[in-house]
This record gives C-alpha cells, structure tokens and sequence, in this order.
C-alpha cells in the first residue's frame, strides 16, 4: 500500500515568536500614540498567532490538519509556527514495548493452552496511524491477541499427539516467532506500524490438564531414558560375549550364555543396586 503521508516544513518558530513580539509591540506604541482603538485589532492577530506554536521532540511528530485537510507531517524535532488554525495531532515514533495478557486458546490438535507474546512496534507512516484506523494503540492491541490466537492454532504444543510434527510451540522457536512477526507485520500494515521484533513471553498448558501433561512428559523422559539404558547393555552384553570368545577363557555353551546374558541384564537395567551372590560350586552346581 503506498504511503499518503507528506512531509511538511513549517516556518520557525524564533521567527514566529519575533514577528508576534514585533506585533504587540507596534499595537501597544500605536495605541499610546494616536489614541485611535482601530489598532486594537493588532492585538487581535497577536493573540491569533499564539496557537500557530508547537515544538517536536525528537522521535516525534505532528500531523497537520486544517479542517479535515490533510497538510502534512513535521518529523524534524525543533520549535515551530505554523498556520494558528492548523490541528496539530501529536505521535510519537519511538519504539513501544507491548506485553500482552496471557490468554486461553487451542492449540492445533485441541490441547488447551496459555500464551503471550511480546512486541516491540513503532509508527511508521503517521498519516496511516492518524487516519486509517480510530485508535492505533488500540488496534495494536486488538490485532495482536487474533494474531496469537491464529497462531497457537496453527501448530502444536509438543509432538506427543502428533509425531509427524516437525515444527512445535515448545520446540520451533525460531519459526513461531518467524511467522508470528509476519502475520503482525500484515495485519498491522494498514496502521503504519512497523513491527521490530514479535516473540512468544510465556508458554505453558492451561491449569486443567497441566499436572497431566507433566506426568505424561516425566512417563516419556522415564521411557527414553530406559531406551538408553538397555541399548548400552546390550552392546556392553554383545561386547563381553565377543571378547570371551575371542580370548578363548571359558567355552560357555547356550544355556549358560542364556543365564549369563540374563545376569547381565539385570545388573545393568536395574534402578536399584544389585546384591551379589557368591557361587563357591562349580558351573552345574
């Protein structure tokens, strides 16, 4: 969409304040000289003058309106006098922060979720911000919590439901946070805002199902870990059946290799220490 907004220079305000001064003065020793009150309207057009001042902080702007007119915008920070009848609407262009409240949603395969986000966002083009929508702050608002909405939608929280899912709230960071700041960008174009960065501020499931989802992630860690486990003593199992072969230090027929693959897998796998017990036999008793 191309940007409407138009630069203005307005005059001094050193030379306006000059020229008001010079007047007050010329009304006052006219007055005192000729006695006549036609040079009362002098001090008519000085008090006119008065409200044609205004100064720009910097990262701030006025937008000037005469009448429904638009006249431009006055960018460059500094005292200022400009048309007395001009509205002077005050925006500023510094960079906002915006915390957003944490709000209930769904996430893609229905899990109940709780999400914020924070954006950083500035006006870009002041004419879009002042007449384009009613209140820019607002709608910052408004179209940040649909974007949140639309976008816990889109993914979901884990991959425990759906393991095809390669990108996650929890996990893809980086292209949640990626998508999230392009959606922004594009519903808050029509504002003149400039979105600078857009992230997710706080993620976690909704109270109701919270100590469900811990225990169901603890039972799945739990899993994994034993997975590791086993796989390590089934190689430590395979290793040390090897090298008693190739060393030759006791010929160990099926049976007794079933026994020793058992012991060894009980003393590896288990989660307790393992008691010993001492055979003072031979190998069959």
């Amino acid at each position: 969409m191309q940007s409407q907004e138009k630069t203005y220079m307005p005059i001094s305000g050193y030379l306006g304040l000059f020229t008001n001064v010079v007047i007050l003065a010329t009304a006052i020793s006219l007055l005192a000289l000729t006695k006549n009150p036609i040079w009362a309207l002098l001090f008519l057009a000085w008090i006119i003058m008065i409200p044609g001042f205004f100064y720009v902080n910097p990262n701030g702007s006025r937008v000037l309106v005469l009448f429904g007119k638009y006249i431009g915008t006055v960018k460059d920070n500094g005292f200022y006098w400009v048309n007395p009848f001009y509205a002077k609407k005050r925006i500023s262009l510094r960079a906002r922060n915006f915390d957003s409240e944490r709000i209930k949603v769904n996430d893609s395969i229905g899990n109940p979720i709780m999400i914020s986000v924070i954006l950083v966002w500035r006006v870009k083009d002041t004419f879009s911000a002042a007449f384009e929508v009613d209140d820019y702050e607002n709608f910052v608002r408004v179209q940040t919590d649909a974007a949140v909405r639309k976008l816990a939608g889109t993914y979901p929280y884990d991959n425990f439901d759906d393991e095809q899912a390669e990108v996650t709230l929890r996990s893809g960071i980086k292209e949640v946070n990626e998508d999230l700041e392009k959606e922004l960008d594009e519903r808050l174009a029509i504002a003149g805002i400039e979105i600078l960065e857009a992230r997710i501020g706080y993620l976690a499931y909704a109270q109701e199902i919270a100590s469900a989802m811990l225990r169901r992630q603890q039972a799945t860690a739990i899993v994994a870990a034993r997975h590791k486990i086993v796989e390590g003593a089934v190689s430590m199992v395979e290793m040390a059946l090897e090298q008693l072969k190739e060393k030759d230090v006791i010929d160990l027929d099926e049976e007794r290799k079933a026994a020793m693959v058992s012991n060894l897998m009980v003393v590896l796998c288990a989660d307790k220490d393992v008691s010993p017990v001492v055979n003072s036999g031979t190998l069959n008793h």
